[in-house]
C-alpha cells in the first residue's frame, strides 16, 4: 500500500514516530560527540590556566631584582621574573600559553636601551617602585627634614643670642658700672629721704613726692609706705608753708587712700583728715585746693568711720564755704559729686544688708551712725545745690540732677517751696527736648541729653 493511500489518522501517528526517532539520534550524536566539534576548546581553557599561573608566579617574585630581557626584531619567549624595556611589543601565545616581546621600531627606542645592564630593574617610564626603593626615599626625607630642623634652630638660636645678652654678663656691666637694681620698697625709701632731707631743695623735693606717686598706686606699695613711717612723713608735708609741697603731698595721699583701707586707718589716725580741711578752710592756691580735695575723697568714701569723723569736725561747713566763694565753679561741682557718692554709698550699704546679710554688722553700725542726710539739711545743702542748676556745662547739671534726685526725700518740702527752681527745671526742660529730639533725628534712641531730660521730668513730676 502506498503512503498516500494511507488513511489522514494513520499519517499523523506515522508523523509522530519519525519525530521521536530522530530526536533520539540527535541525542545520542552529542553524547559522543568528537572533542574537536565541543563547545568549549580545551586549548584556550589551557591557555588562562598557564596565564593564571603566571601571573600568581609574578606576584610571587622577589620584587627586589628583575632581569632585564634584551629583545630583537623576532618573537622571543619571555620568561617569568624577567623585565622587558618600554616600547616593547609583548603578546600571548595562545598555542603555547607563552609570552613573547620584539622589538618594534629600532630607531625609535635604541636610547632606551643605552646604560641597561643585566640584572638591575628597570624603571624606565615605569610608575612603580620596590618597597626598598620607598625605604630609602623616605629616610632621606626624614634625614632632609632633620637637617632642616636642626638649621632652623640654629638659626633661632643665633637670632636671640643677638638680640639678648647673658644675665651674667648684665650684672657683671652693671657691676663694673656702681648700677644697683632696686626694688619698689628701697625707691620709696629713697624718695621719702629725699623729700624730708632739710639739704634737699623745693624741686627735689616736688621731683621726690611726684615720682612716689607713681609708686603707691599699688595698693602693696601703699601698704609698705606703712612700714617704715613714709606716710606719715608726706602728711607732715601737709604742713609745709609752701603751697607746692602742700599740693604734691596731697597728690600722693589721694593715690594711696583710693581703695586701701588700711591706709586709710592709718591716714586717720595720723591725723590727716584734719590737716586737709584746715587746708580747704583756708586761703590756698586753687591747683592746691584740687589735689587737697581729691585726697579727702579718697579718705571719705567706703570708710564710714572717717565720714563720721568728717562730720564732727564740721566738714559739711567747710565744704559749703568752698562751694560759695569766688571762682570755685570746678570745685562747687566735686563737692556735689563727693556728696552725691556718700549718700548712695550709705544706702546702698543699708539695702545690701536687709537683702543679703553679707554686709559685717560693726561697718554696717558704722554707716548708721553717719547722719549724713540730717547734717546736709541742717547745712542748707538743699538750697545750695538747687542754686547750682545754673552752672552751663551739661555734665556739671547732670551731676547736681543726680544730686538732687538722692537728696530729694529730705529736701522735698524745700525743693516746693523754692519757685525759682521749678523755673530753671522748666527752662532746662525746654532746652534738653530740643537737643533730644536732635539726637532721635541721628538715630540716638538713648543720648545722652535724653537721658538728662529724663531726670528733669522724674523731678518736676515728683515736685507737683
Amino acid at each position: 500500500m502506498a503512503l498516500q493511500d494511507l488513511p489522514p489518522s494513520r499519517m499523523a501517528l506515522l508523523g509522530m514516530l519519525l519525530g521521536l526517532l530522530m530526536a533520539s539520534c540527535f541525542t545520542f550524536c552529542l553524547s559522543h560527540q568528537n572533542p574537536e566539534f565541543a563547545l568549549t576548546s580545551p586549548e584556550k581553557s589551557r591557555t588562562k590556566e598557564v596565564e593564571r599561573k603566571e601571573t600568581t608566579a609574578e606576584e610571587e617574585l622577589d620584587s627586589e631584582v628583575l632581569e632585564v630581557f634584551h629583545p630583537t626584531h623576532e618573537w622571543q619567549a619571555l620568561r617569568p621574573g624577567q623585565a622587558v624595556p618600554a616600547g616593547s611589543h609583548v603578546r600571548l601565545n595562545l598555542q603555547s600559553g607563552a609570552r613573547e616581546v620584539k622589538l618594534q621600531e629600532e630607531d625609535k627606542f635604541r636610547s632606551n636601551l643605552k646604560g641597561l645592564k643585566k640584572g638591575r630593574r628597570l624603571d624606565i617610564n615605569t610608575n612603580t617602585y620596590t618597597s626598598q626603593d620607598l625605604k630609602s626615599a623616605l629616610a632621606k626625607f626624614k634625614e632632609g627634614a632633620e637637617v632642616e630642623s636642626s638649621k632652623e634652630d640654629k638659626a633661632r638660636q643665633a637670632k636671640v643670642k643677638r638680640l639678648f645678652r647673658p644675665i651674667e654678663e648684665l650684672k657683671k656691666e652693671f657691676e663694673e658700672l656702681n648700677v644697683v637694681i632696686e626694688t619698689d620698697m628701697q625707691i620709696m625709701v629713697r624718695l621719702i629721704n629725699k623729700f624730708n632731707s632739710s639739704s634737699s631743695s623745693l624741686e627735689e623735693k616736688i621731683a621726690a613726692l611726684f615720682d612716689l606717686e607713681y609708686y603707691v598706686h599699688q595698693m602693696d606699695n601703699a601698704q609698705d609706705l606703712l612700714s617704715f613711717g613714709g606716710l606719715q612723713v608726706v602728711i607732715n608735708g601737709l604742713n609745709s608753708t609752701e603751697p607746692l609741697v602742700k599740693e604734691y603731698a596731697a597728690f600722693v595721699l589721694g593715690a594711696a587712700f583710693s581703695s586701701n583701707p588700711k591706709v586709710q586707718v592709718e591716714a586717720i589716725e595720723g591725723g590727716a583728715l584734719q590737716k586737709l580741711l584746715v587746708i580747704l578752710a583756708t586761703e590756698q592756691p586753687l591747683p592746691a585746693k584740687k589735689k587737697v580735695l581729691f585726697a579727702l575723697c579718697s579718705l571719705l568714701r567706703h570708710f564710714p568711720y572717717a565720714q563720721q569723723q568728717f562730720l564732727k569736725l564740721g566738714g559739711l561747713q567747710v565744704l559749703r564755704s568752698l562751694v560759695q566763694a569766688k571762682g570755685t565753679e570746678v570745685l562747687a561741682v566735686r563737692v556735689v559729686t563727693l556728696l552725691y557718692d556718700l549718700v548712695t554709698e550709705k544706702m546702698f550699704a543699708e539695702e545690701e544688708a536687709e537683702l543679703t546679710w553679707e554686709t559685717s554688722p560693726e561697718k554696717l553700725q558704722q554707716y548708721r551712725q553717719v547722719h549724713l542726710l540730717p547734717g546736709l539739711r541742717e547745712q542748707g545743702w538743699c538750697e545750695i545745690t538747687t542754686h547750682l542748676l545754673a552752672l552751663p556745662e551739661h555734665d556739671a547739671r547732670e551731676k547736681v540732677l543726680q544730686t538732687l534726685g538722692a537728696l530729694l526725700a529730705t529736701c522735698r518740702d524745700r525743693y516746693r517751696q523754692d519757685p525759682q527752681l521749678s523755673r530753671t527745671l522748666v527752662s532746662l526742660q525746654a532746652e534738653y527736648q530740643a537737643l533730644a529730639a536732635l539726637e532721635l533725628q541721628d538715630g540716638e534712641d538713648e543720648g545722652y541729653f535724653r537721658e538728662l531730660l529724663g531726670s528733669i521730668n522724674s523731678l518736676l513730676k515728683e515736685l507737683r
